[in-house]
């Protein structure tokens, strides 16, 4: 095309011959026609490399599901195998179109005058060599970058569907701070691949812009050593209209799509990715190690700590924000291994808040937590404890995928009927058809729910279980049966917010929590020297008959009587127990009124009956 554009004014319009301008200018337009009918032709060739490419992607992402169930398949099937079929096919197209334009480029330059190579050969060169040079850290970064974002993404895919509970745990500001960690990372890996874009755009100045350049400031040099004005001009046409187009397409290209591409095509196809007769399932591993072992990723423990308390809280103060009342001030605590502790207090007190902070959810204010002697919150203290909350989790997929959730796989299939034999799962798994059964997680109860988390719980290896009121959707029989299925556990320490006054009296220790009031000891100390505790003890128990007399227990002889499962100041305004006190009692509950409205049990002085009783 240059060519012709050079002989178009050298020997034609410049010689004042038109029509023989016009004929040079109708070959560069059949110059035109056969470089696109051979574009054509490139699409099919190209399409010879790539299908194949797709198919063999298509194979290993479909195997790869139905060998190992792998969730992300149809994400592979539907968007990863296109994006690398797709810029795998830009790249060849970029890359063909890169060589041919400037091998042709260059032969038109020589053809017209071997002096134009001087001028434009020699930055051309530079230019991409200095963008051959830094493709490779350009790509490194360019990875660094979606993986980033990859990572931001996952984490507030996280994190979105979990506010309620971030925020009902009072997480969130190690969340924020976690999530914040996420957001800075993927900037500081977005500014430097701006760094290294900068070096690109150095690249083609140098070797697309920088040959216009020397042209247009030689041209007077060039004319004197027997170049044409055509000759020029059709260099300048090769550089402006094929060359620089081609070596932007080029940087862009390889720059971007390449780097991208690389990081499809190693989640498509891992390497090294053994294959299933070769792989050697996990060991189902040691029995819960204690408290002073650490257990670590490879199974092996580090140097036992035996003076360290399964539990240490000292001086430890939280509040929810800077100018907040601390819910906890100054706690101090020390639980030793093996013990039974029972967390109880009213309702907003705040019991779940310990709970949290003993996990490493929350961070305290002042003071520091200790598990197993290890601070909390760190990666080491989290393999010491599991945390059930009281909504528990239950995700899609098979009951034995539920039930090992925290331990390597496979756990043998006797591990799992026994913890569900501990727990009092048996009869829900034999009901759902056994371990290999799917979970529907809406189809089952909250006191299901809670019964595959318990299990959840027993076969992990954690020697710290925190029960934050876990069984509240369980009967007291159900209840007594888990608890103290992790109090025999070996090597267990059981923290459970005790929901029903059964539950304390079950623990060798209860914390009894009151605001900056706390009490500590055995059920019947604390009944003595605690009238918070002897308040909640009595709410507790079954109503007595207006003869002073207990309520016979409900069901057939000998069957014990079913407790109240809600404290008192239940913030739903509901007395669990109408107070023995109370004229006119008949063993009923009474609803309070309105805030500012309620009666004291006082104000029904008449003895009368209540309601026809």
């Amino acid at each position: 095309m240059g060519y012709a554009v050079a002989r178009a004014l050298d020997d034609g319009f410049l010689a004042g011959r038109a029509d023989v301008g016009l004929g040079w200018l109708g070959v560069g337009a059949v110059a035109v026609a056969v470089g696109a009918y051979g574009t054509g032709r490139v699409y099919g060739c190209v399409a010879a490399l790539v299908e194949p490419l797709r198919d063999r992607l298509v194979r290993g992402v479909v195997e790869r599901g139905v060998r190992e169930a792998d969730g992300g398949a149809l994400s592979g099937l539907t968007q990863q195998v296109e994006i690398a079929r797709d810029t795998f096919a830009g790249l060849v197209m970029v890359s063909r179109s890169f060589l041919f334009t400037a091998a042709g480029a260059l032969i038109g330059l020589f053809s017209l005058a071997p002096a134009l190579l001087l001028v434009v050969a020699l930055p051309l060169v530079v230019g991409v060599g200095l963008f051959l040079a830094t493709l490779r850290p350009l790509a490194r970064r360019q990875e660094a970058f979606l993986v980033a974002d990859e990572a931001l993404a996952d984490r507030l895919g996280t994190v979105c569907p979990a506010l309620r509970d971030i925020t009902a745990a009072g997480a969130e500001e190690p969340v924020a701070a976690d999530t914040g960690r996420s957001v800075d990372a993927e900037r500081r890996a977005a500014r430097s691949l701006a760094h290294w874009g900068v070096v690109r755009v150095a690249s083609l100045t140098v070797g697309g812009q920088l040959p216009v350049v020397l042209l247009l400031a030689t041209a007077p040099w060039l004319l004197d050593h027997g170049v044409t004005p055509g000759a020029l001009v059709g260099a300048l046409a090769y550089i402006t209209q094929s060359l620089l187009p081609a070596l932007q397409n080029l940087v862009h290209g390889l720059g971007t799509s390449g780097s991208r591409l690389a990081v499809v095509l190693r989640r498509l196809a891992p390497p090294g990715e053994p294959s299933t007769a070769d792989a050697t399932p996990p060991p189902s591993g040691p029995p819960p190690p204690p408290c002073d072992t650490a257990p670590t990723p490879s199974g092996a423990t580090s140097p036992p700590h035996p003076a360290a308390d399964a539990l240490a809280l000292s001086s430890v103060t939280f509040a929810y924000g800077s100018a907040g009342t601390p819910v906890i001030d100054g706690l101090d605590l020390r639980v030793p291994h093996g013990t039974h502790l029972a967390v109880v207090g009213p309702s907003g007190i705040g019991k779940s808040t310990l709970t949290g902070l003993v996990a490493g959810l929350l961070r305290p204010r002042q003071g520091t937590v200790h598990l197993c002697g290890q601070p909390v919150p760190g990666a080491t203290s989290r393999a010491h404890r599991v945390l059930i909350p009281q909504e528990a989790y239950v995700f899609r997929g098979s009951l034995a995928e539920n039930l090992g959730e925290l331990r390597p796989k496979p756990v043998p299939e006797a591990e799992l009927w026994a913890a569900a034999e501990a727990v009092g799962l048996t009869e829900l798994m034999v009901r759902l058809g056994g371990p290999a059964a799917e979970v529907d997680p809406g189809a089952l109860s909250a006191g299901e729910r809670q019964l595959v988390a318990l299990a959840r719980a027993y076969l992990s290896y954690a020697p710290v279980v925190i029960l934050d009121e876990a069984t509240c959707h369980l009967d007291a029989e159900a209840e007594e049966r888990a608890e103290l299925a992790f109090a025999r556990r070996p090597g267990t320490t059981l923290v459970v917010v005790a929901h029903r006054v059964s539950s304390a009296r079950r623990a060798d220790r209860v914390l009894v929590m009151d605001g900056r009031c706390v009490a500590y000891g055995e059920h019947d100390e604390l009944v003595t020297r605690s009238p918070l505790y002897r308040d909640l003890a009595g709410a507790w128990s079954p109503a007595p008959r207006p003869d002073r007399s207990p309520l016979p227990a409900p069901g057939p002889p000998g069957s014990r009587a079913s407790e109240p499962a809600l404290p008192l100041r239940d913030p739903d305004g509901v007395d669990p127990v109408a107070r023995p006190g109370l004229a006119g009692d008949g063993g009923h509950v009474v609803a309070h009124g309105a805030v500012g409205k309620v009666q004291a049990a006082g104000d029904l002085g008449d003895g009368g009956t209540l309601g026809g009783q």
